[in-house]
Parts: C-alpha cells; structure tokens; sequence
C-alpha cells in the first residue's frame, strides 16, 4: 500500500565544533536546521489555518523535562496547537483521548532516546494503529522522529548492536519497527558516532533493505513511501547491498570476522532527491552555497 501521508526522519542534532575522540573536528559550512525547523518548513505548506502538532516522547528516559522544551520551540516556528501524549505504558497507548486526539492531529513527532523503548510500549496497540491508519490514508498527515524516534519507522531496524574494529556474528541486534515503511534500514547520528559498520552490517543481514544514516541537523521527507528529500546541514549515507557478489555472513562464527563485496554507497545532502524504490539518485535543485 502506497501511503498518502509524508514521513521525517531526523538524523539527530549536534553542537559545532564538538571534539570527536582525540583528533576530529566536526565543522560546518551552514547553517545548522533544528528537528523543529525541519518540520516547521513543511508543515507550513500544509493549507490548514491552524496546524495541531502531537509528540511522542516515550523513547527518552525523561519525557517530563522534554515537555516545555519541545512545546516552546515548535511553537517558536510557528505551530498554534502543540501537545504531549502520555505513552508511559500500554494502558495509556490504549486511551481514548489520546487516539482522538492523533485523529484530530496534523502532525506526531517521535523524540528521542531508545527505539527499544518505543517498540515495547507502541507496538500492536491502538495509538500506533490510529497513526498508521492515518499516514496511509490522510495526504495532509505528517509522521516524523528524531534519533530513535527516526529509527523505528521501518519494518525493520537496528536495536543495538557492538561497533567493533571487525563484523562478528551476533554483533547487531534486528528488530520489527513501526512498519511505515518498507525495505529501509535506518541508523542515526551516524557521522558523529561512527555507525558505517553496523549500518553495513544490518544491510548485509537483510540485502533487499537500503541502508540510510542520517547526519545529525539532516533528514529525509519521504513521500508516497519512496521520494526521498534531504534536508538540512549536513549529508546522509546510502548503503545498498542488492548487488553484493560474496559474503559470509550466513556462515561465520566465533571469532571469524564477517566479510562482504560490492556494497554500493551513496551520498546525498541537501538539494538532492533519491527514489529508494529504484535505489536511483537524482538532484532536485543545486544546493546553495
């Protein structure tokens, strides 16, 4: 089923000039774009006099003190109607106000935190599927997330996992997502944290998923389930395995490192537009400078 919804996902956010290990300087030649900057910009096209916004912060350990912050700054961007829904546990996924309230809403914005959280308490309940229901069917509704709330919008995602200096058996942990959409991996922060392998790793795994890191202040505006805009600052990481030629991975053990050939990668950034379907590349606009 070919959504009619628009789907965000946020890279995670950074702060310049943060020392990375001993000797890498993250710096940027633009203007970092904020979670809410990001999703201001397209909700404002949305012809609606007023845009009612919905966040989701049962990923992070303190959605209490995400509260205010998060409210303030979308308001700061312009949205007139901004709430929290409680998603604390599966009696609140299953409350009807809340489901009201995203039947009502223009658009639900997953925080931050662990994307293990999230799938517990979000999973096969009523609010997730009032959302899903919602994105596939309304052309004005907008799902988006940030870091974890980013990774656990495809059928299948990355739990956790060990960065290594060498792939190991066993050293990525694969999971159900929300299932919005399909064959897509996503990891996040994936510059600053160095994230290539497991991403590599998880496409290895499940060849037929496009592998996307996002950069932090990037996302991805994913229409009808498969163009995908990159906004923001910094780039995104396509990692595609449907051409590997050799691997092991199916056959490794113990200390028997995991090798695989002929994994594509691509770069987008801001003013290019990628067709993950087609796994095809094609600028959009030329970027500004």
């Amino acid at each position: 089923m070919i959504p009619k919804g628009t789907l965000i996902i946020v890279g995670g956010h950074e702060d310049k000039g943060e020392i990375i290990g001993e000797n890498l300087i993250i710096h940027k030649k633009k203007k970092s774009q904020t979670r809410f900057e990001i999703l201001g910009k397209l909700i404002s096209k949305i012809p609606r006099v007023h845009h009612a916004i919905e966040i989701i912060a049962s990923a992070s350990s303190i959605p209490g003190e995400m509260e205010q912050l998060y409210i303030n700054s979308y308001k700061q961007v312009g949205f007139t109607h901004v709430g929290f829904i409680k998603a604390e546990n599966k009696k609140d996924t299953h409350n009807p106000a809340s489901i009201k309230r995203i039947k009502s809403a223009h658009a639900v914005f997953f925080t931050g935190g662990h994307q293990t959280k999230l799938i517990d308490l979000l999973d096969n309940t009523p609010l997730l599927k009032t959302i899903r229901n919602k994105y596939f069917s309304d052309k004005h509704f907008i799902v988006g997330g940030t870091s974890a709330g980013a990774m656990v919008m495809p059928e299948t995602i990355i739990t956790g996992g060990l960065i290594r200096d060498a792939l190991y058996k066993g050293d990525i942990k694969i999971a159900k997502g929300f299932d919005l959409i399909k064959n897509i991996i996503v990891d996040t922060h994936f510059i600053k944290r160095g994230r290539f392998a497991r991403l590599a790793h998880a496409v290895t795994l499940h060849p037929t998923c496009l592998g996307i890191g996002l950069g932090e202040d990037t996302a991805l505006i994913i229409s009808e389930g498969n163009i995908a805009e990159c906004i923001g600052s910094g780039m995104n990481i396509l990692i595609d395995g449907s051409d590997i030629k050799k691997t092991n991975v199916k056959v490794a053990k113990g200390s028997t490192p995991i090798v695989v050939e002929n994994l594509k990668v691509s770069i987008i950034a801001e003013g290019s537009c990628y067709l993950l379907k087609e796994r095809k590349f094609t600028i959009k606009k030329e970027p500004q400078k």
